[in-house]
C-alpha cells in the first residue's frame, strides 16, 4: 500500500532500525553516572550530538534534544521571550507557521504580549521586506519555517535572517520539514526540527541555540541538557534519531532529484486528468517530495476515504477532514481553495509505478465524489434574472461552493449571485472558486442568516 504521507510522520529508515537496536543494548544507562554502563551511555549521548550538530551546521554544545519538535519550538519561544523580556514582549511570525508556533503566540497574547502574522502571497512565500517591516524595537524573537509544512513553499530564510540580524532580533527556524534534505542557510539564532520527519524514531526533537543568544530556560531547574528539556534523555532514540539523520542527507541530492520528477508529474498530470483542481504551493521554490492540490466540488474527508480504499496513504488541510470545519490555516492565508485538498508527500523510495497508478485511480474518485454530491458537469447558460440567492445555511463543504456553481449561468453578464453560508469555509472557498473560474467576488454583507458572499458574473 503505498504511503503518500511523509511530511506527517516518514517511515522509519532502516539505518534508524539498526542503531536503535544497537543502542537499546548499550545505551540503557544513567549517562550522568560514573560507572562502565553509564560512561558508554554517555559516549552514545555525545556522539549522536555531535553527529546532529554536524548536520545542522552548529556546535554540539549548542544543541539539546527534546521530546518532540513541538516542545522544541515552545522551550525555544518561551526560553528567548524570557531572556530578552526588557526587551520587549512582542514576536513576529508568518502567518503560515506549524500551529505550535501560532499557539505558543496565542499564550503570549494571553499573557499580555504581542504577536504579529506576517501575510504571505498565494505561493505561501513572505516577502522578506514585509518580514523585515514587521520588526519593532520591543521584538523580542521572529520565527519563521524554512519550507511550509502544508504545501512544501520553501522561505527566503537567508534575507529574514539578515533582515533579523540588522535588527538586533534572533532568528528562530522550524526546520522540521527540510532538516532531512540539507543544511538551513543564513544566519538563524535558533533552529528546531523533529527526528520522524526525516525517518528517525518519533519523540525526539532538537533545539540549537546559538551562542550569544539571550535564552531563560523555562520551568524548574534541571540538569540534563543544559537544563533546556528536562528528563531522562531517551538514548536508544536519540542515536537513531542522528544516525538516520546523516544517512538520509548522504541521499538526499540523489533522491530529491528522483523526488522532484515524480512529484512534477503529479503537479502536471492532475489538472489534466481532473476538471477545476487548484495546485497550490510555489512550483519551484519548495521541497522536492511534497505537492498539494485543492478539488472544486468535493469532500476532502471523502476523498481521502475513498482513496485509502484504493490503496493510497494521503493528507489534507481540507476544513471538512476536522471536527472545527474550521479551514487549514495555511490555505487560508494563502486564500487558496481549501475543499477537496489533498497533500502528497512522498517518501525516499517511492516507485514511480506507485505515481503512475495514484495518477489513474485519483481522477474516477474525485468524479465518483462529486456525483454523489450533486455537483455540476459544466455552468449552466441561460440567464433568466439579474440577480439572485442561494440560501446555504447549514450546509457544509463544498455543498455552498456546488449550489453557486449550478445556477450562475442563470444570471446575465453582470449579474449577481449571493450565497448564504454559515460555513467559515465559504469565507475562502467561494473568492477561490471565483479566482479559478473567471468570476468577480464582491465581497461579504452580514445578513439575517448566516454572511451574504456576492459574486458578480463576468463571463
Amino acid at each position: 500500500m503505498p504511503y503518500f504521507d511523509a511530511a506527517s510522520s516518514a517511515p522509519l529508515h532502516p539505518v534508524a532500525r539498526q542503531a536503535l537496536q544497537a543502542a537499546l543494548d548499550e545505551g540503557w544507562a544513567d549517562p550522568a553516572r560514573l560507572y562502565r554502563e553509564g560512561r558508554r551511555a554517555r559516549l552514545l549521548l555525545d556522539a549522536a550530538r555531535e553527529a546532529a550538530a554536524e548536520s545542522v551546521g552548529c556546535r554540539p554544545d549548542e544543541l539539546v534534544f527534546t521530546p518532540s519538535g513541538t516542545r522544541a519550538i515552545h522551550s525555544g519561544i518561551s526560553g528567548v521571550l524570557a531572556g530578552r523580556r526588557r526587551v520587549g514582549r512582542h514576536l513576529v511570525a508568518s502567518a503560515v507557521e506549524h500551529s505550535s508556533v501560532l499557539h505558543a503566540g496565542a499564550a503570549l497574547r494571553g499573557e499580555g504580549g504581542t504577536m504579529t502574522e506576517v501575510p504571505v502571497d498565494r505561493s505561501g512565500a513572505v516577502s522578506a521586506e514585509a518580514y523585515a517591516s514587521a520588526l519593532r524595537e520591543d521584538t523580542a524573537l521572529a520565527c519563521l519555517q524554512s519550507a511550509n509544512h502544508e504545501v512544501g513553499t520553501e522561505q527566503p530564510v537567508t534575507q529574514v535572517a539578515e533582515a533579523c540580524r540588522a535588527a538586533g532580533v534572533p532568528l528562530l527556524v522550524d526546520a522540521a520539514q527540510s532538516l532531512g534534505w540539507g543544511p538551513v542557510d543564513g544566519a538563524w539564532s535558533l533552529l528546531v526540527a523533529s527526528a520522524h520527519k526525516w525517518g528517525g524514531p518519533a519523540g525526539v526533537g532538537l533545539l540549537a541555540v546559538r551562542k550569544g543568544v539571550r535564552f531563560a530556560p523555562q520551568g524548574p531547574a534541571d540538569e540534563r541538557e543544559s537544563g533546556r528539556a528536562a528528563g531522562f534523555e531517551n538514548i536508544p532514540a536519540i542515536v537513531a534519531a542522528a544516525a538516520s539523520l546523516r544517512a538520509v542527507r548522504t541521499e538526499a541530492a540523489d533522491e530529491a532529484v528522483r523526488l522532484r520528477a515524480l512529484v512534477d508529474r503529479i503537479r502536471t498530470r492532475v489538472p489534466e486528468l481532473v476538471p477545476d483542481v487548484e495546485v497550490v504551493g510555489d512550483p519551484e521554490r519548495r521541497l522536492p517530495h511534497l505537492v498539494t492540490f485543492s478539488c472544486l466540488y468535493v469532500d476532502g474527508e471523502t476523498v481521502l476515504h475513498e482513496l485509502d480504499r484504493a490503496g493510497f496513504s494521503v493528507s489534507s488541510g481540507s476544513s471538512c477532514t476536522s471536527s472545527t470545519l474550521t479551514p487549514s490555516h495555511v490555505l487560508r492565508a494563502m486564500g487558496v481553495l481549501s475543499e477537496g485538498n489533498v497533500r502528497v508527500s512522498l517518501p525516499p523510495g517511492t516507485a514511480g509505478e506507485d505515481v503512475d497508478r495514484f495518477l489513474e485511480v485519483l481522477p474516477g474518485v474525485v468524479a465518483g465524489v462529486r456525483e454523489r454530491l450533486g455537483a455540476p458537469a459544466s455552468v449552466v447558460s441561460s440567464p433568466a434574472a439579474d440577480s439572485l440567492v442561494v440560501d446555504a445555511v447549514g450546509k457544509r463543504c463544498p455543498i455552498p461552493v456546488i449550489e453557486l456553481a449550478k445556477v450562475i449561468g442563470d444570471v446575465p453578464v453582470g449579474g449577481t449571485v449571493t450565497v448564504l453560508s454559515d460555513d467559515e469555509a465559504a469565507r475562502l472557498d467561494i473568492p477561490a472558486w471565483c479566482e479559478m473560474r473567471g468570476q468577480e467576488y464582491v465581497g461579504e454583507e452580514p445578513a439575517e442568516r448566516g454572511v451574504a458572499y456576492v459574486v458578480r458574473r463576468v463571463s
